[in-house]
């Protein structure tokens, strides 16, 4: 007897997974700047039920800068898998211009746009090119407050803290 164990496709069904995702923009017109990336990941990622929140602006984290943020948190379900997502992410950013987002010395530097994948539902990954939940997200105000409003019931698989909690310990 032959037994096929490939696996089977299974027609009209997409397994999808819900991310949390951070768009911001310190230079330039940092509305539209952030309104294009997101309009592409939209389109480039196929996503459906997307939920976008209102502008946070703040101060650069972790450098020093005159330029203000511009930051939206996103939820989005796709299809992608987390690092196909991150190579979307690392397209659409240099494809509206962003340069690097470390200089030499590995000091963060302005950018046009930047888009970090925040969490992609109770996943854990630690990967070389990708750790998820987002290692410093609990520290972040500009990522914490956009999230807790699109996705107030998601809580981190580790912590089992909502946005809003963790928002609470930074104050």
């Amino acid at each position: 007897m032959t037994v096929d164990c490939r696996p089977k496709q299974i027609t009209n069904y997409l397994i999808m997974t819900v991310y949390h995702l951070n768009v911001g923009s310190n230079l330039g017109d940092r509305r539209d700047n952030v309104s294009r990336a997101v309009a592409l990941l939209c389109e480039r990622a196929a996503a459906r039920d997307v939920a976008v929140s209102e502008p946070v602006e703040s101060a650069p984290w972790g450098y020093d800068s005159p330029n203000s943020f511009i930051n939206v948190g996103v939820t989005l379900n796709s299809a992608l898998t987390p690092l196909q997502l991150l190579d979307l992410c690392q397209a659409i950013e240099r494809e509206i211009g962003s340069g690097a987002h470390r200089s030499k010395q590995g000091q963060y530097l302005d950018r046009i746009v930047d888009i970090d994948i925040i969490a992609a539902g109770d996943t854990i990954l630690h990967s070389p090119r990708l750790t998820l939940p987002h290692p410093r997200m609990h520290l972040r105000r500009f990522v914490l407050e956009p999230m807790a409003a699109v996705s107030p019931d998601w809580r981190h698989p580790v912590t089992m803290l909502t946005a809003a909690q963790m928002l609470k310990t930074i104050g």
